[in-house]
């Protein structure tokens, strides 16, 4: 048989025992399989171990203490607070008692908001106390509540603007003189979810016209008002002369007009018609016509003053357009907030109702131009939530309130400045308090790992430039290289192929 045969021939016979062999093994090993099991099934039975019972979660599913959307929080201490020591903590308090009133007479539910109904308690407090002297004050605030810096996600401060009470000189009837129209809440206003006639409607969010019984599309804006579309109807509160009054009057959300027999009229906010705010001032700068470092409302009101056709147009980029309701006060009572009550000027602040709850303190720092427009005055003070306005939007955006009249105006209209915001949250929501709580977890299998099988200390071997947190998998030794032999070629005889 020739050499080729031959090979062919083994491969053959070897493939086919090899085969032969594996079937046997297989049916070898699947017989004794079958012959353990039925041995199992038949004469021992193993006892079945008993059920493990589910291990429970390391974490109790203890809720969160409170939570603001888009906010970014860091626990304090009260020695981290700059300013704290240096504030008029008597004046606080008095505010923070003004807002617990209306805390402490709240029935049902809590609102559904980051410290609920938390408040009560230091108000409870608050009531039982008789507090008269600072350190007292500064006491109370000390042990009820805990400091939290708070700003918006991503952002190391918050924003302060200033708003007052303005006071107008106005007609009770229209006149050549008194031409612009205050008007009350319209009858056609509506907004889901509430009652025409609710006192309270939400200060952000679309706003419709009822048309019929059943058909909305959204509310006129500032220029259709003003042009007239809802003129005639006996909406018309008072006239005022100017419409950069009725602007100002607007964007503080409250005013007072005297008329000509002596008597005067205070106004608060009451709702708006669903479009957002515009900045008439932030217009200004994007045009070029007011510089950004010398923005203020008395630069606006003397620019509108001078172009009274620019300022029309100027005017409604903000299509937003506020509703007033007449309030029983006299001239000595500071304007009504949100909250319900008569601020108190230089201690309240307007803030987002959709993310706080009134009565809420805040310590605002930073500088601020308190003394000219140019000054970078100390500002460290104890703030009151009991107010809100449809431009104030953030966990750490407010508007404070400076009082009524000129000064106070002229003073509110030079803040647009950054402030650090600490926010005072209740004991009860400490989260520090609430972390404490928390059990320890298991030690990490690593750990016991790292006990039984023990790493030299990087740190201490002056050669390594690094120290590695856990010690690398040791690689196995190079494989030495093996030089191949070279056989002697041998000459072969080529066959010539048969024909």
């Amino acid at each position: 048989m020739a050499p080729e045969a031959r090979i062919k021939s083994l491969l053959k016979n070897g493939a086919t025992t090899l085969c032969a062999g594996l079937v046997v093994l297989s049916s070898f090993s699947l017989g004794a399989e079958a012959a353990r099991r039925h041995y199992r099934s038949h004469h021992h039975r193993l006892p079945e171990a008993a059920a493990i019972p589910p291990r429970p979660l390391p974490y109790p599913q203890l809720p969160l203490p409170f939570e603001i959307p888009g906010a970014q929080y860091l626990p304090l201490t009260w020695a981290d607070v700059k300013g704290w020591s240096d504030d008029d903590h008597l004046a606080a308090y008095k505010t923070f008692r003004a807002s617990c009133r209306p805390i402490n007479a709240q029935t049902g539910a809590p609102e559904p908001k980051a410290l609920g109904g938390s408040l009560s308690e230091p108000c409870r407090v608050a009531k039982t106390l008789d507090v008269t002297d600072d350190s007292k004050a500064k006491a109370f605030f000390e042990e009820n509540f805990s400091p939290l810096r708070i700003s918006r996600l991503g952002e190391p401060d918050g924003f302060v603007t200033g708003y007052y009470e303005p006071v107008l000189e106005g007609s009770r009837t229209r006149t050549e003189v008194y031409n612009v129209p205050v008007y009350r809440r319209p009858s056609n206003l509506f907004v889901r979810g509430f009652n025409q006639a609710s006192v309270s409607l939400p200060n952000k969010g679309p706003v419709y016209r009822k048309i019929g019984r059943r058909k909305l599309v959204p509310y006129y804006d500032r220029g259709e008002i003003e042009d007239g579309k809802i003129a005639g109807r006996g909406l018309e509160i008072a006239w005022l002369k100017d419409p950069t009054d009725l602007l100002f009057a607007q964007i503080q959300g409250s005013a007072r007009i005297k008329f000509d027999d002596g008597t005067t009229i205070r106004l608060n906010y009451d709702s708006y018609n669903g479009y957002p705010y515009t900045a008439v001032g932030r217009v200004l700068i994007e045009r070029g016509i007011i510089p950004k470092e010398e923005m203020s409302m008395q630069k606006i009101r003397e620019w509108m003053a001078q172009n009274p056709d620019g300022a029309k147009e100027v005017r409604r980029q903000n299509r937003s357009y506020i509703f007033f309701h007449e309030v029983n006060l006299s001239d000595k009572d500071e304007a009504v907030g949100a909250q319900g009550i008569p601020l108190t000027a230089g201690r309240s602040i307007a803030v987002d109702k959709s993310l706080h709850v009134y009565g809420t303190p805040f310590f605002i720092e930073g500088e601020l131009p308190i003394e000219s427009d140019r000054a970078k005055t100390p500002f460290h003070r104890l703030m009151i939530a009991q107010d809100t306005g449809s431009a104030i939007i953030g966990p750490a955006r407010a508007d404070l309130y400076f009082g009524a009249g000129a000064e106070a105006g002229r003073l509110s209209g030079r803040l647009r400045h950054p402030m650090h915001f600490v926010m005072l949250v209740p004991k009860s929501l400490d989260p520090n308090l609430r972390a404490a709580r928390l059990p320890v977890p298991d030690p990490r299998p690593s750990e016991k790992i790292a006990k039984l099988f023990p790493q030299g200390d990087p740190a201490k071997d002056p050669k390594a430039e690094t120290v590695a947190i856990a010690g690398p998998v040791p690689l196995p030794a190079p494989r030495p290289v093996i030089e191949p032999v070279r056989e002697p070629r041998r000459h072969m005889k080529t066959r010539s192929h048969q024909q």
